[in-house]
């Protein structure tokens, strides 16, 4: 997951809850290409939500006050 956040993040530029949900559902369907469960994807966030994790490094990466 940390991987697929790193390649794909920078891409959501100015996320919203919509941009991140579709996220989580390009994340489980690059996932399953790659034969790994979605269960994996849910125990590896630490959280138990795969859509918090995504928000979550949006946030982290954009930082606060960059995006406008």
């Amino acid at each position: 997951m940390e991987r697929w956040l790193a390649d794909n993040v920078p891409d959501l530029v100015g996320a919203d809850v919509i941009s991140a949900g579709k996220a989580t559902d390009k994340l489980f369907a690059d996932a399953e290409k790659q034969g790994i469960e979605g269960a994996e994807i849910v125990d590896e966030t630490g959280t138990g939500s795969v859509y918090e994790a995504i928000l979550d490094a949006v946030v982290h990466y954009h930082g606060p006050g960059l995006a406008d």
